[in-house]
C-alpha cells in the first residue's frame, strides 16, 4: 500500500524533551486531509499510481472578475460528474464513464506511484496513513533566488585579492579548453539560474504526528518557503 500524504509547510520550531533535555529542530507541516481523485492501473495507464488533492479552489462568481484562483469548468470536471456533449455521445455509445471524487476542485494535486490497494475514489486521506511510517522523503519546490553568480550559486572561492586582480574578485575565472576540445563542457558550473526547482530531502525521521490537528513534525529542514507545497511519502532509502 502507497503511503504517503500531501501538505503544506508552515514553518520551523523546536521541540523540547524534559527527560533527556535535548532540543530537537523540526519542520511543521499541514499535512491533508487529502481526496483520492483518480486510480491509476498498470492494465488502463501503464502503471499504478494515486493521485491525490489537497486544499479546495474556489468556484467561480459572477460578481468577482478575479478568475486565477478559481476553478475552470475543466477543474471541476475533473472532480465533478458535468455533463456535456462529449460525455452524452460517450454514454450513448456504452462507454462507461470513469468514476468522480466529488467534492471541491483541487489547489495541489500530485501523484504518488505505488499500489492502490486499500484505496478508492472519493476517499479522504488523513495524518494517520502515515502512522506506522518511521522515516519519510519530502518533495517540494526550493526558495528561487534568481540569477546568481558562482560564488553564491556553487560556493566558488573567486579570484585573489592581490596586486593585478582588478575588478574580478567574484568571477569565475577561464572557462576554455585551449585548443583541445576548443569548447567549454556540457555541465560546467556556471552563473546562472539558482533555486526554483523540485528537491527531495530524503530520510527524515518522522517525529510526531498530531491527528487532531493535521500536523506533521518532521526533524531537520525541508525544501521551500513557509507556506510552500509538499509531497510527504514513505521513503525508500534503507540506511
Amino acid at each position: 500500500m502507497t503511503k504517503g500524504i500531501l501538505g503544506r509547510k508552515v514553518g520551523m520550531t523546536q521541540v523540547f524533551d524534559p527527560e533527556t533535555g535535548i532540543a530537537t529542530p523540526v519542520t511543521v507541516i499541514e499535512a491533508g486531509p487529502c481526496k483520492v481523485l483518480q486510480l491509476r492501473t498498470q492494465e488502463k495507464d501503464g502503471y499504478s499510481a494515486i493521485q491525490l488533492g489537497f486544499l479546495d479552489k474556489k468556484r467561480p462568481q459572477k460578481d468577482n472578475r478575479s478568475r486565477q484562483s478559481q476553478a475552470a469548468r475543466s477543474e471541476r470536471g475533473h472532480v465533478a460528474d458535468i455533463k456535456s456533449k462529449r460525455s452524452k455521445a460517450l454514454s450513448a455509445a456504452g462507454v462507461e464513464a470513469a468514476p468522480k471524487a466529488g467534492g471541491s476542485p483541487k489547489k495541489f494535486i500530485r501523484e504518488l506511484r505505488g499500489e492502490t490497494e486499500g484505496y478508492e475514489v472519493g476517499q479522504d486521506v488523513a495524518v494517520d496513513v502515515l502512522a506506522e511510517v518511521k522515516r519519510v522523503d519530502v518533495s517540494g519546490i526550493s526558495k528561487g533566488r534568481g540569477f546568481a553568480g558562482v560564488m553564491k550559486r556553487h560556493n566558488f572561492s573567486g579570484q585573489r585579492a592581490s596586486h593585478g586582480v582588478k575588478k574580478c574578485h567574484r568571477h569565475a575565472g577561464g572557462t576554455g579548453m585551449s585548443a583541445w576540445p576548443s569548447r567549454t563542457f556540457k555541465g560546467k558550473r556556471m552563473a546562472g539560474q539558482y533555486g526554483n526547482a523540485k528537491v527531495t530531502t530524503r530520510n527524515l525521521n518522522l517525529y510526531r504526528i498530531d491527528q487532531e490537528n493535521n500536523l506533521l513534525l518532521v526533524e531537520g529542514a525541508v525544501p521551500g518557503p513557509n507556506g510552500g507545497m509538499l509531497v510527504i511519502r514513505e521513503t525508500n532509502m534503507k540506511k
